[in-house]
């Protein structure tokens, strides 16, 4: 099924703020912050395990109890099991090591065979809450694995997890399933595929202002012409391009700093704000079918559904493209 027939909306909310990232967040902020998504209209609500190891579903469910199930679109991700048992010390995921250092403590193990996809799934629901999920997807394969490694856990995911996710949505018990992953290339191997078949995909930092031209070459032509969508994920690249310091979920390098400076002095040229820039951009793309920010704060909330319904003057795309900041071949909103 594709994407854009059930999710409600083009802006959707990313819980990954909720499970502690970067910061130690109270609840009633947590709170305040899921009811002005709720209050803006927002009805699209992305989560997963890993997010604090659980905290992020726990939070995003006790807010989600009091509104009708029926009333909203709801997805997580498989891939990583919550134990029970706590890991003493830090954790080794790569670069997003130290994203949650302030959430739970439960030890984290990678799953992606089809019983650890049942597993996830089932306790997902447990968390949240809720008797199903609409969209699940596969989470960060090639992540942390270099070499063939992560060339092996695509293959214990091509057997396992993707066949029970299809299962699963021949059965009708989810609506959808597909990748979740900040890199392009396990998601163009997923395409290539005869089967089993995937719906569409998340697509977190790859496709923003700041990072496009890889996913451009072949991962989006692809999914346009098989007719799979994407959720972008991360449109403000960490938070860099909304006033934040964080690429790559990394202090920021000065290259990329500077790249916002430029990107800056043109959306204050044209008295517009950065995020309507950011956020239309990931949107214009055709396989694009809704972008999920993170928030933390109400106030970021009113941002985004501000910066969506921005008018975006014609010549700052035009102009944005002659500087060389965006590729070519980048589609651009309204035709620009």
């Amino acid at each position: 099924m594709r994407l854009s027939t059930f999710l409600p909306g083009r802006l959707g909310f990313g819980s990954a703020p909720l499970g502690n990232m970067f910061r130690k967040i109270p609840d009633e902020e947590v709170h305040a912050t899921l009811q002005a998504a709720w209050d803006q209209g927002i009805r699209y609500y992305d989560t997963a395990p890993f997010y604090g190891a659980g905290l992020a579903e726990m939070r995003l469910g006790a807010f989600l109890s009091r509104q009708p199930r029926d009333s909203y679109a709801l997805s997580s991700k498989v891939g990583r099991l919550i134990l029970d048992e706590v890991e003493p010390g830090s954790r080794e995921f790569g670069e997003k090591g130290g994203l949650f250092e302030h959430g739970r403590p439960n030890k984290i193990v990678y799953d992606y065979t089809a019983d650890g996809t049942m597993k996830s799934i089932e306790d997902s629901l447990k968390r949240l809450g809720v008797d199903r999920l609409d969209f699940v997807t596969v989470h960060d394969i090639a992540q942390d694995f270099h070499g063939d490694a992560w060339l092996q856990q695509f293959d214990t995911a091509r057997t396992g997890a993707f066949r029970a996710l299809t299962r699963l949505r021949d059965e009708g018990v989810i609506k959808a399933w597909g990748l979740g992953t900040n890199r392009v290339e396990p998601i163009e191997l997923t395409l290539a595929l005869d089967e089993p078949r995937p719906d569409g995909f998340l697509l977190a930092g790859r496709y923003t202002l700041l990072d496009h031209a890889h996913a451009l070459q072949r991962l989006l032509p692809a999914a346009q012409e098989q007719g799979v969508e994407m959720v972008v994920g991360g449109p403000y690249s960490s938070g860099v391009l909304a006033g934040g310091t964080h690429f790559e979920y990394q202090q920021a390098p000065p290259g990329i700093i500077d790249r916002v400076r430029r990107i800056k002095e043109l959306t204050d040229r044209y008295g517009m704000s950065i995020k309507a820039a950011a956020l239309q951009f990931s949107l214009a793309h055709p396989v694009a079918a809704a972008a999920i920010p993170g928030a933390s704060k109400p106030s970021r909330i009113i941002e985004d559904s501000a910066a969506l319904e921005e008018k975006v003057p014609a010549g700052f795309w035009a102009d944005l493209r002659e500087s060389g900041l965006i590729s070519p071949h980048a589609p651009l909103p309204g035709g620009a």
